[in-house]
């Protein structure tokens, strides 16, 4: 009985100590050296307006339906940070099969002078998360019709645009280039202004 009582003093005292640092000093470390190593980033990557009013994150796609914006990937989940993840279906389920063909009449609809078969497949499909804010830079050029008629922005005006927003790969090698769709919005409402 003895041992086991000698036992339980240490083990209470390391577990204490365990959650001090776990629970306090390492999370508290790991804080101060994000926010004096990459404040913007640590902040959650914010975009402000020009009264420095929060408009969104460079992280979290939004939802842009009307014709003078350029559009950003489908969301099952409408760009709900609070619930990350959508139905990530086999290219032959029926589910995804119907949402697929939704998102195909939505296009035809709202683009008619831009055929299907030049839509790439990013316009059409959810991210794993359905929280992507990026889409490709070919998904940004078939929308400049649109956008051209609803604003009478030139289309030249409209592709220098996006040349201007289209990020490399990280590090020159690693995904894919893409269009922020928030920030590339942003701009062009500031153009439409001008």
């Amino acid at each position: 009985m003895e041992e086991k009582q000698s036992i339980i003093g240490p083990i209470i005292r390391m577990s204490l100590v365990l959650m001090v640092f776990c629970g306090l000093v390492y999370p508290a470390a790991v804080t101060v050296i994000a926010q004096a190593a990459a404040p913007d980033k640590a902040d959650g990557s914010l975009i402000y307006d020009e009264n420095d009013k929060v408009i969104g994150s460079e992280l979290i796609g939004q939802s842009f339906t009307e014709a003078g914006y350029f559009h950003g990937r489908v969301s099952s989940i409408e760009y709900n940070g609070a619930g990350s993840g959508s139905n990530n279906y086999a290219p032959s389920n029926e589910d995804m099969l119907n949402r697929a063909k939704e998102s195909i009449k939505e296009w035809e609809k709202n683009n008619p002078e831009t055929p299907i078969s030049d839509v790439p497949n990013d316009l059409l499909t959810n991210s794993g998360s359905g929280l992507d804010p990026h889409i490709s830079p070919k998904a940004a050029y078939v929308q400049v019709s649109r956008v051209s008629e609803a604003t009478g922005i030139k289309k030249a005006k409209l592709e220098k645009l996006i040349e201007k927003h289209v990020q490399g790969k990280e590090l020159g090698q690693f995904g894919e280039e893409r269009v922020n769709v928030l920030k590339l919005n942003l701009d062009l409402k500031n153009m439409k202004k001008q």
